[in-house]
């Protein structure tokens, strides 16, 4: 079945750095774009970045421009989300999606990952 695994969530000081990791299975990743998506206390979740199938195009959220960065590795299955000059504003919990590639297909989320920037 299809799983969606994040892992690199923590505790960091404002400026610091963090890499979030997304391993992919039970379906052909190459084939799909893939999202990372935040969600803080009290907040809706939203978009944070996208990043085509292979890898050839991003996309970010205006509030994380210049500072993230999301890439695909499609020999081990897995996205990244490389987080640079942390705020507190970003303190929320990090999900990896996989979005639809096709009418009446679902998407998966993982079950998250929680970071935390304090001031």
């Amino acid at each position: 079945q299809v799983q969606v695994v994040e892992s690199g969530g923590g505790l960091v000081q404002s400026g610091g750095s963090l890499r979030l990791s997304c391993a992919a299975s039970g379906f052909s990743f190459s084939y799909y774009a893939m999202r990372w998506y935040r969600q803080a206390p009290g907040k809706e979740r939203e978009l944070v970045a996208h990043i085509t199938s292979a890898g050839g195009s991003t996309n970010y959220a205006d509030s994380v421009k210049g500072r993230f960065t999301i890439s695909k590795d499609n020999a081990k299955n897995t996205v990244y989300l490389q987080m640079s000059s942390l705020k507190p504003e970003d303190t929320a919990v990090y999900y990896c999606n996989r979005p639809r590639r096709v009418r009446g297909e679902s998407e998966y989320w993982g079950q998250g990952t929680q970071v935390t920037v304090t001031s």
